[in-house]
């Protein structure tokens, strides 16, 4: 059997492998079969990736889909879902397309990725310069961020709806240190048993909501009066392009697998998949609780407590933690790199090291514990960007010159029919998230934060609580 050492250099083969590389990784996998831990810990085929997209895709923002449809009505909720779902899944092909082409360059050129995570801002300096590696580094690094504050506010606002015992700020500071164990995590290698599980946690809370919406049935004078008012409206959109802007990871994802040049459509598959939980349950919740959700921006406070809630918050919290891990897992990398331990093999040492950045995302939950409203804030502002409008520009870009396309490593898809036709298709993206996401949804999403900040404050205690007898 392969030693452990061995096995990690094994199932990360070169880009472009020899025709046995492929069969090598396959046999490392295969000879550490009967390992419980390679089985459980050591993840690289397309299967993991779908995976992890789908499981990264949708988590907490599964609760605030319904609040989403409230402001929007149902058409427009529908139709966002699907236009911004697909619209994700054409740049994160962009994403694929880039890293493939700059890991190509590059091991051309003899560079060596072993013990090495590519990522999104080293492909940008690699292809476009130090600028746009800057840009990169900027967006993506603090959608994460805040990725990971709004994951931790999810803990903290779920776990309320089960015990009420402590208020939401006190859960917040409970989550964050339970949070910060995946610092022992070192890779999306060994997120496999965690993505299986995460989705299913979530796919069982989806249609928790959408059956316990239908047996609820309608409340008494339910109005669906959406859209009411513009901000609501735009509010509401800016939610679920965030909900569909979960690929941040890509790079990482992909350099987890064995053949990375198997990511193209996995991103596709998986937001398939995403839209038959986070339509059904969304409508379902809408069409119970109608105009109420305008007032709870978590589902789970509308719907009576039983065993089967319990359930799902139980499970949502879990995937929490996961999706938490998905978030942080690259900026624990980026930090890595900046104190040059990065390609240590210590488990230990690293996992000390990646503690400082914990902090501040602990912090910022506290000072901003909007669960729901946040989520449009950090859609507009930061994903507009950095999953949208950065790899539309950088595909354009890269490719310019007749020279680059000539020489792409990836062509265009079968289902477009040219370069110009590509580039239509990017220009169209930076367009409509720049005006409809970043300036409409920016106005939406900061107006609406500011109501928040003006009614609760910042460090609020208990977000949206109803009052209760355990708590003074």
């Amino acid at each position: 059997m392969l030693s452990e050492k061995q096995a990690e250099e094994a199932i990360v083969p070169s880009l472009n492998p020899s025709e046995n590389d492929g069969e090598t990784a396959a046999e490392a996998e295969e000879q550490n079969g009967f390992s419980m831990k390679h089985i459980l810990w050591h993840g690289g085929s397309a299967w993991d990736a779908w995976f992890s997209c789908a499981s990264n895709q949708v988590a907490q923002v599964l609760l605030t889909l319904p609040y989403s449809f409230s402001q929007l009505g149902f058409l427009s909720g529908i139709i966002f879902q699907v236009f911004y779902g697909l619209m994700g899944s054409w740049t994160a092909y962009l994403i694929s397309v880039l890293y493939v082409e700059y890991r190509s360059r590059k091991e051309k050129e003899g560079v060596s990725f072993k013990n090495h995570v590519i990522q999104w801002f080293e492909v940008l300096d690699g292809l476009l310069g130090p600028i746009w590696k800057a840009v990169g580094l900027a967006f993506n690094c603090t959608f994460l961020l805040f990725g990971s504050v709004i994951q931790l506010i999810a803990c903290a606002s779920n776990i309320y709806y089960i015990n009420d015992h402590l208020d939401k700020r006190t859960w917040t500071y409970i989550f964050g240190a339970c949070c910060a164990t995946t610092v022992f995590i070192p890779s999306f290698h060994n997120y496999r048993i965690w993505s299986f599980l995460g989705l299913g946690m979530t796919t069982y809370t989806a249609w928790y909501l959408t059956i316990a919406a239908l047996v609820h049935g309608q409340v008494e004078n339910v109005h669906h009066s959406g859209p009411k008012k513009p901000v609501l409206y735009f509010t509401g959109a800016t939610n679920i392009l965030y909900t569909f802007g979960g690929h941040a990871v890509t790079v990482e994802i992909m350099h987890a697998m064995w053949k990375p040049r198997k990511f193209k459509y996995i991103y596709l598959y998986a937001t398939l998949y995403v839209f038959t939980l986070t339509i059904p349950s969304a409508t379902a919740m809408y069409w119970a609780f109608g105009d109420q959700l305008l007032n709870h921006s978590n589902a789970f406070s509308l719907i009576p407590r039983s065993g089967w809630r319990d359930i799902a918050v139980i499970l949502m919290l879990i995937h929490q933690f996961i999706t938490f891990g998905f978030a942080c897992t690259p900026l624990y990398f980026v930090w890595e790199k900046v104190i040059g331990i990065h390609e240590t093999r210590s488990i230990c040492l690293r996992a000390l090291a990646r503690l400082p950045v914990v902090i501040p995302i602990w912090f910022l939950a506290i000072i901003f514990p909007f669960f729901g409203p946040i989520n449009s804030f950090v859609g507009a502002l930061l994903v507009s960007f950095t999953v949208y409008i950065v790899p539309a520009l950088a595909h354009m870009l890269t490719y310019n010159k007749a020279s680059a396309r000539q020489n792409a490593a990836e062509k265009p898809p079968r289902f477009m029919p040219s370069w110009v036709a590509m580039y239509v298709v990017n220009s169209f993206i930076v367009i409509w998230v720049f005006v409809v996401g970043f300036l409409f949804g920016g106005w939406a999403s900061v107006t609406n934060l500011i109501k928040q900040i003006d009614q609760f404050g910042l460090f609020a205690k208990c977000y949206q609580c109803p009052p209760s007898p355990h708590r003074s």
